[in-house]
């Protein structure tokens, strides 16, 4: 993609004007203007700062540097490289802190990166071909022999991740959350939503071995992140809507 054309689409995918993304940028809306029309080539700084003014995930960054023919500037390391270690050692301190409630890490398409051993409890009884290597959260929750038979409120937890998929897609297009959404789609049911449905902060109402749980989750990313892995991990802790559901947790955990 030449850089003309990545830089429009971008902007109005953001739904911003030329001057709003000038203002941002600390540039002139002709200077934008020129950019979007091949009229002026950008340096390598202005691009930076135009990606960080459009909030671009740096992969995205990379991308626009790319198009305007400038190496990445943003690395992209493979998680178990040792320059990484501090960062996993991160993550394990956060989730085992975390227990005894579930807390999994995900990458940006959902594949299942670590999850603590509370975790376990709600994966309890899914088909094996949906866990083990290569584990999608999004399709475990949803896939009829994943987590959606034990769902009490299926029809709106399903939406919810659906939405959230959705809204990821909008903001960043990316063609394999897009078939995973398509996938997913066929699993919800066609079940009317309540009226006092907010669809913004629904909880997980589900039947496991130990009891019925109500969770609600928090979702946590690596804002200063410089390197475009760690960037794109999710941090997603489960806890408790309520002490029933508490204690049950701890009780399973001291077991």
């Amino acid at each position: 993609m030449d850089f003309p054309r990545a830089l429009r689409e971008r902007r109005l995918r953001r739904r911003l004007s030329q001057l709003e993304l000038a203002e941002r940028a600390g540039t002139t809306q002709r200077h934008v203007s020129f950019l979007e029309n091949g009229r002026s080539e950008p340096g390598r700084a202005m691009v930076v700062r135009l990606a960080e003014s459009l909030d671009l995930p740096l992969r995205e960054r990379n991308g626009l540097l790319l198009a305007a023919g400038y190496a990445p500037a943003y690395p992209r390391t493979s998680l178990d490289d040792p320059q990484l270690a501090p960062v996993r050692a991160a993550l394990t301190h956060i989730l085992t802190g975390h227990l005894p409630y579930p807390a999994i890490v995900v990458d940006r398409h959902g594949d299942l990166v670590a999850a603590n051993e509370a975790f376990a409890l709600l994966a309890d009884g899914v088909a094996p071909d949906l866990l083990g290597p290569g584990t999608n959260v999004y399709r475990l929750a949803l896939h009829p022999a994943g987590l959606a038979p034990r769902i009490v409120n299926l029809a709106e937890w399903s939406r919810h991740i659906l939405n959230g998929i959705h809204a990821e897609i909008l903001r960043n297009p990316d063609d394999r959350l897009s078939d995973l959404h398509a996938e997913l789609g066929r699993y919800v049911p066609a079940e009317p939503l309540r009226p006092d449905h907010l669809g913004f902060a629904v909880p997980l109402h589900l039947r496991s071995a130990a009891g019925e749980l109500r969770l609600i989750s928090t979702i946590t990313t690596f804002a200063t992140a410089v390197d475009v892995t760690i960037a794109e991990l999710k941090l997603e802790a489960f806890l408790p809507a309520d002490q029933p559901t508490a204690a049950l947790l701890r009780r399973t955990a001291s077991r």
